[in-house]
């Protein structure tokens, strides 16, 4: 048998030698691990810690105030709320853990800029930013909307309207309210309206002074409410400028409001400044003004073509027999009516255009005339038209 024989020879030395070499690398390895080692052991503990608090945080503020309450409670935000207030609503009624955390989280993530009014259905256990996304998306009922007053409308037309609109269910009280116009003396040419003489020839102190226009509302806004935006809304269309105009020209803002409403009545927008000149060339000759509108508001005749009756009716509105403007207007007048009622056609002005009359009911156009006689003879033309205008319209 052969005998086995090391490879090399070890010695004492070389045995000794070889120890330390071991040491060496075993120490060196543990140099470079220790630190990685203590690190990780440190990270972990740290992530503990976070971990921990990031769990006390959420359970003492962030989480349901009751995982297991499900009832749904009905939560209401009003109209106009702020963030703050909702917060201070959600914490008193148990909805939510902390109203300040509640308010700058929401604030933070942007929800605070979209919360909408509305009720909304709402439990202990939902977590406080499920709660935020729910007061975003709004219940379904929406808290404006919008109403439109078109030129030319009445007080009753506008009463039809806003019933039919389901804005109010009962006309009485707009009508009443628009009436006596009292409970909105505030407004200082209601106030001016208020004093004047013949006041109580008005069918309604506002009629004119509800100025045409698209609004938003609210769904709950009363019908004072509306009636003072619509008021507002006539301050900011006569402008101080026009009140100026109005005294270069003799004349006070309500009967520039009169005069506008017989214009918007009487013409289309083309021939607003030029029916314009006509009636104030005759206020500055003392002539009637002649304006069939005026009849018409004060008698409800719709008739294009009116009766010796409907031209002798016993009314202050009758523009054929009393001279000067009807004591009020007739109805709402655009923007465009007013300007035309300040700024008459020059040009119809200097060649004293005394007359006009429809030459097409469809369309709406007009012939004027400067004379009497051709005036006459243009009625004699067009008259007929207006008689067969009545009938188709069964009136």
């Amino acid at each position: 048998m052969k005998k086995y024989k090391p490879e090399k020879d070890y010695t004492p030395e070389s045995l000794h030698e070889e120890r330390e070499y071991g040491l060496f690398w075993y120490s060196w390895l543990w140099h470079l691990i220790r630190p990685v080692a203590i690190a990780l052991c440190v990270l972990i503990v740290v992530a503990g810690v976070v971990m921990a608090a990031v769990n006390w945080v959420d359970r003492s503020f962030f989480a349901p105030v009751d995982a297991q309450d499900t009832t749904m409670r009905t939560f209401v935000v009003e109209s106009g709320n702020s963030l703050t207030r909702v917060s201070n609503n959600l914490e008193s009624q148990g909805l939510i853990r902390n109203r300040n955390v509640f308010k700058y989280y929401a604030d933070f993530l942007g929800y605070g800029q979209k919360i909408q009014a509305g009720e909304y259905q709402v439990s202990r256990s939902m977590p406080m930013r499920d709660i935020m996304e729910l007061l975003t998306t709004g219940d379904g009922n929406p808290i404006t909307r919008n109403i439109t007053i078109i030129p030319g409308w009445t007080i009753q037309d506008m009463a039809d309207y806003f019933v039919s609109q389901g804005i109010i269910s009962d006309a009485a009280q707009f009508l009443s309210l628009c009436r006596s116009g009292q409970d909105f003396a505030a407004y200082y040419y209601i106030a001016d309206v208020l004093k004047e003489k013949d006041v109580s020839d008005r069918l309604y102190v506002l009629e004119g002074y509800l100025a045409p226009d698209t609004y938003e509302i609210y769904t709950d806004a009363s019908i004072q409410d509306i009636v003072k935006k619509l008021l507002s809304q006539t301050e900011a269309v006569f402008k101080s400028e026009y009140h100026d105009r109005a005294a270069e020209l003799g004349m006070t803002m309500d009967e520039i409001i009169t005069l506008a409403s017989m214009i918007e009545k009487e013409a289309k927008t083309g021939d607003f400044a030029r029916v314009s000149a006509v009636f104030h060339n005759r206020l500055k000759t003392n002539m009637a003004l002649g304006s069939d509108v005026t009849i018409k508001y004060a008698t409800g005749v719709r008739r294009m073509s009116l009766t010796n009756a409907d031209l002798n009716a016993d009314t202050p509105f009758n523009s054929y027999t009393h001279k000067g403007l009807p004591p009020g207007p007739v109805c709402s007048p655009s923007a465009n009516a007013i300007r035309a009622a300040l700024y008459p056609d020059e040009q119809f002005i200097r060649d004293q255009y005394l007359y006009f009359c429809s030459k097409d009911p469809g369309t709406g156009e007009l012939h004027f005339s400067k004379t009497l006689q051709e005036h006459e003879l243009a009625v004699s033309i067009y008259a007929p038209l207006w008689q067969a205008y009545d009938r188709e319209q069964g009136l």
